[in-house]
This record gives C-alpha cells, sequence and structure tokens, in this order.
C-alpha cells in the first residue's frame, strides 16, 4: 500500500495514498474504533461524515478545496 505524509499541529502522519482524509482522520480512525464493539455508535460516525461532506461541499463552493476531493463523498455518505 502506497501512503503520502500529512501534517497537522500534532506533526506529520502516514495516510493511505487512494483515501480523501487528511491526518487528524487517520489519527481518529488509528485512536477510536468503529462499529458495534466499538466505543462509538455506528450513527455517530455517519453523522460526522454528513457534516464533513457538506463542509467539503461549501469549501470546494468557495474555491478553498480543491473540487477534485469532495467528488468521493457523495458516494461514501449515503447510508442515512
Amino acid at each position: 500500500m502506497e501512503y503520502r505524509l500529512e501534517f497537522d499541529t500534532l506533526g506529520e502522519v502516514r495516510v493511505p495514498a487512494q483515501v480523501y482524509w487528511g491526518a487528524q482522520t487517520e489519527r481518529s480512525r488509528n485512536n477510536f474504533r468503529i462499529g458495534p464493539s466499538a466505543s462509538m455508535p455506528i450513527e455517530l460516525i455517519y453523522a460526522f461524515a454528513q457534516l464533513k461532506k457538506a463542509a467539503a461541499q461549501t469549501n470546494a463552493n468557495l474555491g478553498v478545496l480543491s473540487a477534485q476531493k469532495p467528488t468521493g463523498l457523495p458516494v461514501c455518505v449515503t447510508k442515512s
């Protein structure tokens, strides 16, 4: 698997090259389990995904985020 380096206030983190998220999401994936046996209900994860989708679409419309990044979000965030 190929990785890219992303940076945030905590430093650098390796993120899989094919995904759309950045350093903070990758840190969350490593630190918080998701699913029935995990600490966070799956409904909360879907709610955060909807929020991130809206933010990405808004930032793309404002020209703050490249138009390519939010294209994967509608496919990923389809469950309500």
